[in-house]
């Protein structure tokens, strides 16, 4: 059976491996940028507000992740940003403290397997709940071949919240916006049996268990 590992990026060595992956899938196969070499910082000591998760399948680099914490809800204008109706950027924003995922791929030939999209999911969540961050925020290409919108929305509960035709990567697809309030997630699959979810919260219900009752609290 193979074995998916996830770590963070810290080394020079995960830094290349983690480039490498962002070099086959962002310029050779998208063709969204030019190079990769930029898209990892050098000092990865974590004071930047930036985590690279690594997955690796059998020891071979696989798939990354990046977080961004306390991103800016100031977008640019020429991203043409629109919101769906009913919602509100100041109460968006007001909702919870926010990580946005970036940069999330797996190489085309581990696409099959989805254990390693779950264990990087996995271990943003358990960084990021450990960290007192409520939500995650990010965008995703409608209509793109590998778009993971519908596993994002239909498996995870993320909600689309606004849109925009333009942004940073070089497609032409319209991007969506979506965020998921985490501990909403665990609350809806706590309970439930499929595998998809005991992967996604494998060895995190304590974690989750005390941050819903630090909210509960709260309330």
């Amino acid at each position: 059976m193979s074995s998916v590992t996830v770590s963070r990026v810290e080394s020079a060595g995960d830094r290349a491996d983690a480039l490498e992956v962002v070099r086959q899938v962002f310029c050779v196969e998208k063709n969204w940028i030019s190079s990769a070499q930029n898209q990892i910082p050098e000092e990865l000591s974590g004071k930047t507000g930036i985590q690279w998760f690594l997955a690796k399948i059998n020891g071979r680099a696989a798939g990354v992740l990046r977080l961004l914490y306390d991103p800016s809800f100031d977008l640019p204008e020429e991203y043409d940003v629109k919101l769906m109706p009913g919602i509100e950027m100041e109460k968006l924003k007001c909702a919870g403290r926010y990580v946005e995922i970036g940069r999330f791929m797996i190489l085309e030939e581990f696409r099959k397997n989805p254990r390693i999209a779950l264990q990087l999911m996995r271990a943003a969540t358990a960084e990021v709940i450990e960290r007192d961050y409520t939500h995650f925020i990010t965008d995703v290409f409608e209509g793109e071949l590998h778009s993971p919108l519908n596993f994002h929305t239909r498996v995870l509960g993320f909600e689309v919240v606004g849109k925009h035709l333009f942004g940073e990567l070089n497609c032409s697809s319209t991007r969506i916006i979506l965020t998921l309030d985490i501990l909403k997630l665990y609350s809806r699959i706590k309970d439930s049996r499929s595998r998809i979810y005991c992967e996604l919260t494998d060895g995190l219900k304590g974690l989750f268990e005390r941050k819903a009752a630090l909210r509960h609290s709260a309330m």
